[in-house]
């Protein structure tokens, strides 16, 4: 394993600048549909192409420095809100999801269910956590759920903004339902032409109203271009509850959680999430580099990732996924029709100061 991964340290960024690969990983060889025991450097495609139409400098190599390689076909890899489902057939979990109430008001909250920032469309309260200073309890979920996918400093979110349960999309009103409050947030940097901070916004409002006026037939647009290497570790954020009391640990139909542990090849898997309910799984790739559409022509990279077939669709980022005993292993962000991708949950309590276990 060692051997690997320092191959795929090495060959990552090489492979992701090829035409069609959308990610890069470490998972076991599939050959004729079967899978292997060889650990291989798993390609992730949006498409795979016949051979005889790709030129060579664009095919995936059969193997780097001695280690071989497995092309899977994944899809566009999107951030799963409720407007980017990707899930293929998910209709009957989606009415059992229902049936649950994980899209209605509930009191206390449990994790499992529909949430979000007041200004976005929905996602999944993921689980209970801790502070580990003061033991405080959180909601944790993703930023693009809890914090509008912010990233700090272009005024989609700040701390102390109102979060609301059920969400937006699911007729959630600050009013009415609002649960929490906004506490901490991992910044996502996003690659590609990404809206201006809020200052240059009023600016580029302010500029084209004076063009509208002198009837000038130009317009302008204020956009940053970030990096296009930069790179994320997790989608995660916290939500402090208006009342402790308001919501309890326990996950909808999975029961009370049992620590965290590491991701494993293989590992049977499960989550609990506000649009499918509860799906199982398998591991098939972890060491995962990956990129996320946001919009447009908007991602974001995310290393150190999990993955594993499709098991969710849009609505279900914040879902914790965990193990055979209970315990966390992932917190669910993105994915498409043929997989879902997870941020490990030990980078995830690191970045934000929490812990699974109650004072």
């Amino acid at each position: 394993m060692a051997e690997i991964s320092r191959v795929l340290e090495d060959a990552t960024w090489r492979l992701m600048g090829l035409p069609n690969v959308v990610g890069v990983g470490r998972g076991y060889k599939t050959t004729a549909g079967v899978r292997g025991s060889t650990e291989c450097i798993v390609v992730l495609v949006k498409k795979k192409l016949p051979k005889d139409i790709l030129v060579t400098q664009s095919m995936v190599p059969a193997e780097v420095r001695g280690i071989p390689t497995d092309v899977v076909e994944v899809g566009e890899i999107r951030f799963l809100r409720p407007d980017a489902g990707c899930a293929g057939d998910t209709d009957n979990a989606a009415d059992l999801a229902n049936q649950a109430g994980r899209q209605t008001r509930m009191r206390p909250a449990r994790p499992g269910v529909s949430i979000g920032h007041y200004q976005v469309t929905a996602g999944t309260f993921g689980a209970v956590v801790w502070d580990r200073r003061t033991g405080q309890p959180f909601i944790l979920s993703c930023n693009h759920v809890l914090a509008n996918a912010t990233s700090g400093r272009d005024g989609r979110a700040m701390v102390g903004d109102p979060i609301v349960q059920p969400g937006a999309a699911d007729g959630g009103t600050v009013e009415r339902d609002q649960i929490a409050v906004l506490e901490r947030f991992v910044p996502i940097q996003m690659s590609g032409r990404v809206p201006a901070c809020m200052a240059s916004r009023v600016a580029e409002r302010a500029v084209n109203s004076w063009l509208w006026a002198t009837r000038a037939p130009a317009r302008v647009e204020i956009v940053t271009t970030y990096s296009p290497f930069a790179v994320n570790i997790v989608d995660a954020a916290l939500a402090r509850p208006l009342h402790p009391g308001s919501i309890e640990s326990p996950v909808l139909e999975l029961g009370e959680l049992q620590g965290i542990t590491e991701p494993e090849l293989g590992m049977r898997v499960k989550k609990s999430g506000r649009t499918t309910g509860v799906t199982t799984g398998e591991i098939t790739s972890v060491d995962t580099t990956v990129s996320v559409v946001y919009s447009g022509n908007v991602a974001a990279t995310f290393r150190d990732q999990i993955m594993t077939g499709s098991m969710a669709d849009g609505g279900d980022s914040g879902s914790v996924l965990v193990d055979e005993n209970a315990r966390a292993v992932g917190l669910l962000f993105a994915g498409s029709d043929k997989s879902t991708l997870y941020n490990k949950i030990t980078n995830v309590v690191e970045a934000l100061g929490a812990t699974f276990e109650r004072p």
